[in-house]
């Protein structure tokens, strides 16, 4: 793997990513975790050759991890260090670097106590959320492959790696600019889907029968630079109009847990049924996290036209982009994205969040399906039309 173009792809996302330009002298965390430190490198050499302050921060091992939620008190667990917030509020943007070993290293570890950590953490996120809604802030974020995720996803290392670099365009000459070329053609799609009076829209495959309220002033956007890869485009419907039954095809690794076979059960916006083939005590768990975990953050469908990933790759952030016959959709349950407000986003407050219906959670769990679908839309004048079939947009 070419780690120099890699580099290279991540700084253009996370520069995508934002709304104001960067400047020379701001402040970039770099987080990886450890063996990821050889992207890692080439990140920071490039970023300070650019101008910018790299700040490099070593992610909690995996032992530390799971030492932490098997000894932790509940002092402990809800504890930020009083430097963090002043911390967060000075940095402008994050790369953040994933190689997992063991996926299942938090297995043991109650998710109560995982949940009251991530509610500890909320604040500081939240300060980001801000700044990137005011174009202060952006992140991206990537893997690195490892034997872990190679052998969870059934794939020698090679194999595993070299999904990457195809989904990452690595194999290309300048990879960056053929991100840019990808992006230009996904966000002209999604233009066009926010073009139409969509009222609802209604997601049906062999196992599934789910329909989502779109809600007032809503825009669909991609990933714009905030994951590598990205080619979904999705939005944050009004989680009061989620009906039906959602269905998840694909495994699930959260919080060191694998969850299979998930079956969730909707009605005026919320989760009132819960199943799983495996797993099925950590999804309730995380479901009462918090009031806004057992409802709706987001809807998005992945084009296969755009998409080159092709196999189970036991993590989010490329199952959720998965191409491959049917594309996929999926939902998050937990927080939404206020980007995907259609007006000012720099005028928007907790208030007209809650207004609109836009989700606020500690949790934001993708659960991808990968069949056959078909999704049609209910307009303002009554019509329906198709808008996604056999893996593809027909807009």
């Amino acid at each position: 793997m070419d780690l120099n173009k890699y580099a290279d792809v991540l700084i253009y996302a996370l520069k995508s990513a934002r709304r104001g330009k960067f400047k020379q002298g701001e402040s970039i965390l770099v987080s990886y975790d450890a063996p990821a430190a050889p992207l890692a490198e080439e990140v920071y050499a490039k970023l300070i050759a650019q101008g910018y302050n790299a700040l490099p921060r070593a992610n909690l091992t995996e032992k530390m991890s799971k030492t932490f939620y098997a000894l932790a008190n509940d002092k402990q667990l809800k504890f930020t260090a009083p430097w963090e917030r002043s911390y967060y509020q000075n940095i402008s943007g994050m790369i953040a670097l994933r190689a997992p070993q063991d996926l299942t290293n938090l297995k043991d570890a109650s998710p109560s106590k995982i949940a009251a950590a991530a509610l500890a953490r909320k604040p500081l996120r939240e300060i980001w959320d801000k700044m990137e809604e005011k174009g202060k802030f952006s992140w991206t974020l990537a893997n690195y492959p490892t034997a872990g995720l190679a052998a969870q996803a059934r794939l020698s290392l090679k194999e595993y790696e070299a999904q990457i670099i195809k989904a990452c365009f690595l194999n290309e000459k300048d990879p960056a600019a053929k991100f840019a070329e990808i992006t230009t053609q996904i966000e002209e799609v999604a233009k066009r889907l926010s073009s139409l009076p969509i009222v609802k829209l209604r997601t049906q495959s062999k196992d599934m029968d789910f329909e989502i309220l779109l809600g007032q002033n809503r825009r669909f956007i991609s990933g714009g630079g905030c994951n590598v890869p990205s080619f979904e485009i999705f939005t944050s419907p009004d989680w009061r109009g989620a009906r039906g039954v959602y269905y998840c095809d694909l495994p699930s690794f959260r919080n060191g847990n694998y969850v299979k076979g998930v079956r969730l059960e909707f009605k005026a916006g919320r989760v009132v049924k819960a199943q799983a083939q495996e797993g099925e005590a950590f999804l309730k768990k995380m479901l009462d996290m918090d009031a806004g975990a057992a409802q709706i953050g987001e809807y998005s469908l992945t084009d296969n036209r755009f998409s080159k990933i092709d196999r189970f790759m036991a993590d989010t952030l490329y199952d959720e982009n998965f191409g491959g016959r049917y594309g996929n959709c999926h939902i998050a349950l937990g927080n939404s994205y206020s980007d995907t407000y259609g007006g000012n986003i720099a005028k928007m407050t907790k208030r007209l969040k809650k207004r609109l219906g836009f989700n606020e959670s500690a949790l934001h769990w993708d659960l991808i399906n990968t069949q056959d679908k078909l999704v049609t839309a209910a307009l303002k004048n009554g019509k329906r039309m198709t808008i996604y079939e056999k893996g593809r947009f027909v807009i």
